[in-house]
C-alpha cells in the first residue's frame, strides 16, 4: 500500500528556513518517495521554489538550500494519487491570481476536482498540471472575498474530500485541514517561530515543541503579527473522520495522533489480535518496519517469543527501478531476507498491518517456508480491505482489492499460509482509544463520510476525462 504525501511549513524569520524544512521533510519521507520540493518567501511578490524527482537527500544539496532564502517556507514529499509521477506534477505548486502568487503543498485527494477544474477553465483559468492539488491552488488563488478567511471558506464550501495543506504567500504561512479532518496536521513552536507538519515526528527532528493538532475545518495563519486561527463556517457532511490507516500503517510509530504516540497503539492492536486469533506458534515475527510494534504486542499477549526473523534492506525503497521483469518479480527478496537460524523447524506467526492486493504476502510466506519454517500463520492488524479509498490512498478501484472478491479462507489458500486471521474493526478501533464515529473506516466498511464517485481515475485530469459522478449512498460510520 502506498501513502499519499507529507507536507510541512515553517515561519521563522532569521532562521535558515529552507534547511529546517529539508530536515522536516526527511522525517516525512515515508509518506511519499516520488518527488520532493521546497518553496520559500521573504515578503517579495515572487516565491522561490526547487523541486525534483527522487528522495529528499538526493535532491537538496548545499547549493540548492543556500539559494532558497526567506522568512518562511513550505515543503512536500509526494506519492501520486492524482496525476502522473512527472516533473510537471511536483509540489509545492506555484500559481498566480488576483491576490498575488501563492505556493501550495497538499496531502489528500479532492473527489470533485474534475467539476471544480471544469468551472475554473470556463472562467479562463489555465492549468499547468493534471493534479487535484492545482485545482485547490487555483480555486483559492481566484476565490472571491476580500480576506483570506473568506477565500478559504469559499474553497471549503466547494471542495469535497481530503486536504491537509501548507501554503505560503509573500508574507504569511497557512496550515489548512479539510472539514472532515481525514489527513493529519499539527502545529509546533520552534523558538520564536512556528512549524506546521503532517506528523509530530517532523517536529521532534527540528527540536520543536508540539502545541496541538490543527482541527478539522481549521485554517491557521502565521505571519509577523503572530498566529491567527479561524474555522470553516459552512455545513459539514459528517463529524471528524481521521483515516484509520494513519493509526494502523501510514504514520510513523513515533508520531503522536489524537494525543497518543502510535507505537503503543499498534502494540495494543497486536495484543487484541492475539486475543481474537490465537495461533499455534513457536515464534512471532513482524513484517518490518510497519508491523514491528504490533508483533511485539502479539508476542507479549500470546506468550510466544518475539524474534526478528526478517531483516529489511532499507535501501530498497519504492523508487527502486528494476531493469527487467525477472528482477521486478524478486522485489520481496530484494527487500527482505529471512534468518533460517531463528525460523528453521519452527511454527512462525507472522504479523503484518494489511493485505491489500495479495501480491506481496504469498512471496513472504514462500520465503519463510524456504527458510525452514514448518508452519506459517498470518495475522493482520486490520480488517479485510474491501472498498476503495477516494481520500488520498493509492487503491481507488475495488477490483484490485483481494478481499473484495475472496473470502478469508480463499485468501489463505491464495497466500499459502497455514492459517489467516484479521483483526476485527471493533478491535482495531478499540486499540486507538477513539470513538468509531471520529474515524474514517470506509475501506473496511464501505461507509464513506462524504459523497464519493463510483470510481476514481488518477489520470482523469490529465486526459481530459471525467470521474464517474454517480455517488454511492451516504452511510455514516458509527
Amino acid at each position: 500500500m502506498r501513502e499519499s504525501c507529507g507536507v510541512m511549513g515553517i515561519f521563522a524569520p532569521g532562521e535558515d528556513v529552507a534547511r529546517l524544512t529539508f530536515f522536516g521533510l526527511h522525517s516525512l519521507q515515508h509518506r511519499g518517495q516520488e518527488s520532493a520540493g521546497i518553496a520559500t518567501a521573504n515578503g517579495d511578490p515572487e516565491v522561490q521554489r526547487f523541486a525534483e524527482m527522487g528522495l529528499v537527500t538526493q535532491i537538496f544539496h548545499e547549493e540548492v538550500l543556500s539559494d532558497l532564502q526567506g522568512t518562511h517556507a513550505i515543503g512536500h514529499t509526494r506519492y501520486s494519487t492524482t496525476g502522473s509521477s512527472t516533473h510537471a506534477n511536483m509540489q509545492p505548486l506555484i500559481v498566480s491570481g488576483p491576490h498575488g502568487e501563492l505556493a501550495l503543498a497538499h496531502n489528500g485527494n479532492v473527489v470533485n476536482a474534475d467539476l471544480l477544474r471544469s468551472d475554473l477553465v470556463d472562467a479562463g483559468v489555465e492549468f499547468q498540471t493534471g493534479t487535484d492539488s492545482e485545482v485547490l491552488a487555483q480555486l483559492l488563488a481566484h476565490a472571491s472575498g476580500g480576506t483570506w478567511e473568506q477565500r478559504f471558506n469559499y474553497v471549503m464550501r466547494r471542495a469535497s474530500g481530503a486536504y491537509s495543506l501548507t501554503l505560503l504567500t509573500a508574507d504569511a504561512l497557512f496550515g489548512v485541514r479539510d472539514p472532515l479532518g481525514i489527513r493529519p496536521l499539527c502545529l509546533g513552536r520552534l523558538g520564536n517561530g512556528w512549524v506546521v507538519a503532517s506528523e509530530t515526528c517532523a517536529l521532534d527532528t527540528l527540536g520543536a515543541e508540539f502545541v496541538r493538532e490543527i482541527e478539522p475545518g481549521e485554517v491557521v495563519r502565521i505571519d509577523e503579527a503572530g498566529v491567527q486561527s479561524w474555522t470553516f463556517e459552512g455545513e459539514r457532511p459528517a463529524g471528524p473522520s481521521l483515516c484509520l490507516l494513519e493509526h494502523i500503517y501510514f504514520a510513523r510509530p513515533d508520531s503522536m495522533i489524537q494525543g497518543e504516540r502510535l507505537y503503543p497503539v499498534r502494540m495494543r492492536m497486536g495484543a487484541q489480535l492475539a486475543r481474537e486469533h490465537p495461533a499455534p506458534g513457536d515464534v512471532v515475527i513482524g513484517i518490518p518496519d510497519s508491523a514491528t510494534a504490533a508483533a511485539v504486542g502479539y508476542a507479549q499477549e500470546s506468550g510466544i517469543p518475539y524474534v526478528e526473523g526478517l531483516v529489511k534492506n532499507r535501501y530498497v525503497g519504492r523508487t527502486f527501478i528494476q531493469p527487467d521483469q525477472r528482477l521486478r518479480d524478486r522485489g520481496v527478496e530484494l527487500k527482505f531476507n529471512p534468518l533460517p537460524e531463528l525460523l528453521g523447524g519452527r511454527r512462525v506467526v507472522v504479523v503484518d498491518d494489511t493485505i491489500v492486493r495479495g501480491t506481496t504476502t504469498p512471496r513472504v510466506v514462500a520465503m519463510l517456508r524456504k527458510a525452514g519454517a514448518s508452519e506459517v500463520h498470518m495475522r493482520i492488524t486490520s480488517p479485510p480491505i474491501t472498498h476503495p479509498c477516494f481520500y488520498g490512498v493509492d487503491m481507488a478501484t475495488r477490483g484490485e482489492l483481494i478481499a473484495s472478491h475472496l473470502e478469508v479462507e480463499e485468501i489463505r489458500e491464495h497466500i499459502g499460509a497455514d492459517s489467516l486471521g484479521y483483526l476485527s474493526l471493533e478491535g482495531t478501533v478499540g486499540a486507538t482509544g477513539q470513538q468509531r464515529d471520529a474515524l474514517c473506516a470506509a475501506c473496511f466498511s464501505g461507509s464513506y463520510p462524504s459523497d464519493v464517485p463510483l470510481q476514481l481515475d488518477k489520470f482523469a485530469l490529465e486526459s481530459g476525462g471525467s470521474i464517474d459522478r454517480h455517488a454511492v449512498p451516504l452511510r455514516a460510520v458509527h
